[in-house]
């Protein structure tokens, strides 16, 4: 279905380049009925701000209908982002640099004090003028995963389908659709890959993003503009959202190995003859967790568990590291697991909240110690919902929550002589 709009509307935009400034930043009947929206409305800034803050006093400013970058930013600022997140898109843009000019357009972005810069979660398509760069940068040459119309760091374009107007006007598309990314330039597909596949985990960490932990696994997040100390200009600047494909079903352990799983900060994991996830504490007893390498915002998910030596652990969800691999330091929300009297089923954030919502002491007997449980865990919205052995222990409604989106943690509490073990990992995306 989009590629035929995104051919549509490329021969449209292309077409556009050659008129007057009055005809651009403008959507026709049609577009509107096909659900396409303006990000930039060719006189202000608005439904802008930078990155990580409410500010809306950019170092980028309108000049005869286009978003234009000063040409002060650098690798730490600069960045400006849409008020909304967007999920699944296509997403279209025109766009002229100065000789040597850099920006690029990110998108997924998360904003949050832990990511000091948008491109640590947002994947970029690259935008720069490679001659004018090398020229004066001479005689440092960019790497071919630098250059323009990358998907920076990850993925190459066909160079037979370049086309590219130097110093003039040029239009730029991406298309992400549950997974499946396409770059366009000029009315030419360029690049396409499917995110979170073997292939692109192992293109993660083999390359740039080897320790940049959540690098473009998150689902949706605001779309960023950057600009690199060059000037550069932005106009028909556009966006279709495409909707989510809900009900899949995922089973997170193969019962064999930790494929699909990745280890942070200090923590033993194995697994047993009879294919059960043995978490236990590391040698420096300190906090470790097992996370899931892909991101789940809205799911349905229930999990088996037994608590042998001590049971002091949680099911993160939302959630998210920084500081690379070696870090234990995890924002997002805990499904408590725990020995009797200290809230199985309850919810605990870490952002600085802590208990959300406690168990009623009248169910703490529902927990069987030393012996296996069934734990269900839904997330829909902002709403959290969890059951144990069948029972439901608490609901909440949590605006925050709703609004984030992150990786499912198992922990082993700091502490002494904790082993958990799991099972039965069954999610349903919703």
């Amino acid at each position: 279905m989009y590629k035929k709009i995104i051919r549509t509307s490329a021969a449209a935009l292309i077409i556009g380049m050659a008129a007057s400034c009055a005809n651009h930043n403008t959507l026709t009947k049609q577009e509107v009925a096909d659900g396409w929206v303006l990000l930039f409305d060719g006189e202000t800034t608005n439904g802008w701000r930078n990155f990580n803050s409410d500010n809306t006093e950019l170092a980028w400013h309108v000049v005869d209908g286009c978003l234009q970058a000063n040409g002060v930013g650098d690798d730490a600022n600069g960045y400006i982002v849409t008020d909304k997140k967007y999920e699944n898109f296509v997403l279209s843009w025109d766009w002229k640099l100065s000789k040597g000019g850099n920006s690029g357009m990110l998108y997924h972005v998360v904003e949050s004090p832990r990511f000091e810069v948008p491109y640590v979660t947002g994947p970029e398509y690259q935008l720069i003028d490679v001659e004018g760069w090398e020229e004066a940068n001479a005689p440092v040459k960019l790497e071919e995963w630098q250059k323009i119309g990358v998907d920076y760091a990850m993925h190459l374009p066909d160079q037979s389908k370049m086309n590219i107007n130097h110093g003039d006007w040029n239009n730029s598309m991406i298309v992400f659709d549950n997974g499946h990314v396409e770059h366009w330039l000029n009315g030419e597909k360029i690049l396409e890959f499917e995110a979170w596949t073997d292939d692109w985990f192992a293109r993660k960490a083999s390359g740039k993003w080897g320790n940049a932990t959540e690098y473009g696994l998150a689902s949706e997040g605001v779309i960023c503009i950057q600009d690199h100390g060059s000037p550069a200009s932005f106009r028909n600047i556009k966006i279709k959202e495409l909707p989510r494909k809900a009900g899949k079903t995922v089973s997170l352990f193969n019962g064999k190995d930790l494929t699909g799983w990745e280890l942070f900060g200090s923590m033993r994991v194995s697994v047993d003859n009879e294919g059960n996830l043995v978490t236990q504490n590391g040698e420096d007893l300190q906090y470790g967790y097992l996370g899931t390498r892909e991101y789940y915002k809205d799911f349905d998910l229930t999990v088996e568990f037994k608590q042998e030596s001590n049971g002091n652990s949680g099911l993160f969800f939302h959630s998210f590291v920084h500081g690379g691999y070696e870090s234990n330091v995890v924002n997002g929300w805990q499904c408590e697991v725990a020995p009797k009297g200290n809230d199985t089923g309850g919810i605990y954030e870490s952002y600085g909240r802590g208990w959300l919502v406690q168990i009623p002491d009248e169910k703490e007997d529902i927990l069987k110690e030393g012996q296996w449980n069934t734990l269900r865990l839904r997330v829909e919205g902002d709403k959290v919902q969890t059951w144990l052995n069948g029972q439901p222990m608490i609901e909440i409604e949590d605006e925050l929550i709703g609004s984030k989106t992150g990786r499912i943690m198992l922990q082993i509490h700091d502490g002494n002589n904790i082993t958990v073990k799991w099972k039965n990992f069954n999610l349903t995306t919703l």
